[in-house]
């Protein structure tokens, strides 16, 4: 919470300049006492009349006091944290890669039929009033189903998506970004823009159309971020007309990606690691940074404080048997 801590009126922290003439103040009273107390060679009888008082106990009750000052002036100058609150609406298009290097069977049973299952069940876990949209990645990307807040048309689509020649990056992400246009508009609200977000899976390598950093750039500039998941391993193959060709995954492209639309980079080698990999970005898309007030749990920190510098005062005060 202290990283993320702001205030809403922050000039009311300068009360604060004030601990430090407090804490000088106190020092030079604290030298003139002992000073006084040095006058008197016999302090037997001023031991009787005057009750010797707890240095620690005093030092104490200042220090709470302090602290206490300190506390309420935060509380005053209402501060603040960030937490994470539940979207009420959200555009997800899913990019899913179906070029032929998506066959490897590294991961079982292929790797498109591992990334079509993990996509299912990450559509399904997505709330109700998002609007969800495909496309499948290739030469030629195509929006398979358009903004829809029928999930199980989406999930139908994901299972239809069949092997094609050559893989687009940079075409994927502009036709994603056309999906998010189609997005229906709340009719409750309907000049409100739902935040949208692009989640592409792909072993990474651009063999056709624009550069994908192009494309992530624009994505960038009209606040799309791009979730980006490496999928695949090292060793994956093909066999393309008899011949063995290596498709190892393409990570810092998928990074390059992610980090030029301001999104996030993932990757996963196996159906496990990509059903946790939806799960966080799930949490990721479903989520956005709100503010919310503390005051009143900086008054009560200033509030306890208070009450302890008071009961040291009162045990300064008193004449205990």
């Amino acid at each position: 919470m202290i990283a993320e801590l702001a205030f809403g009126s922050p000039d009311r922290l300068l009360i604060l300049l004030v601990i430090p003439l407090l804490i000088v103040a106190y020092i030079i009273a604290m030298h003139r006492k002992n000073r006084r107390g040095m006058r008197f060679t016999n302090t037997s009888m001023l031991d009787v009349v005057v009750p010797k008082q707890s240095q620690w106990r005093r030092h104490v009750a200042v220090a709470l006091s302090l602290l206490s000052l300190i506390t309420l002036t935060a509380a005053f100058a209402q501060p603040k944290t960030q937490v994470d609150v539940p979207r009420e609406r959200a555009t997800i298009v899913v990019v899913i890669d179906a070029s032929l290097s998506m066959e490897a069977t590294d991961v079982q049973p292929s790797r498109l039929a591992a990334a079509k299952q993990a996509a299912v069940a990450f559509v399904d876990s997505l709330p109700e009033k998002y609007n969800v949209a495909v496309v499948s990645m290739s030469g030629n990307p195509n929006i398979l189903v358009p903004p829809t807040l029928a999930h199980n048309t989406v999930e139908n689509a994901i299972n239809t998506i069949t092997l094609q020649e050559s893989t687009a990056i940079g075409e994927s992400i502009i036709t994603a970004m056309r999906a998010l246009e189609q997005a229906p508009k709340d009719p409750a609200n309907p000049d409100a823009i739902a935040p949208g977000a692009i989640v592409m899976l792909s072993d990474g390598t651009n063999t056709a159309g624009r550069a994908p950093q192009q494309a992530a750039a624009e994505a960038r500039a009209a606040k799309v971020p791009i979730y980006t998941i490496a999928y695949g391993t090292e060793n994956g193959y093909v066999d393309l007309d008899g011949k063995r060709e290596p498709v190892p995954v393409d990570h810092e492209l998928m990074r390059q990606i992610a980090e030029a639309s301001g999104g996030q980079y993932f990757s996963a080698a196996t159906p496990d690691q990509l059903k946790t990999v939806y799960a966080n970005i799930g949490s990721e898309v479903g989520y956005e940074k709100a503010d919310r007030e503390v005051t009143a749990r900086f008054a009560g920190y200033g509030l306890a404080f208070a009450v302890l510098a008071a009961l040291g005062a009162i045990s300064l005060g008193a004449r205990w048997p």
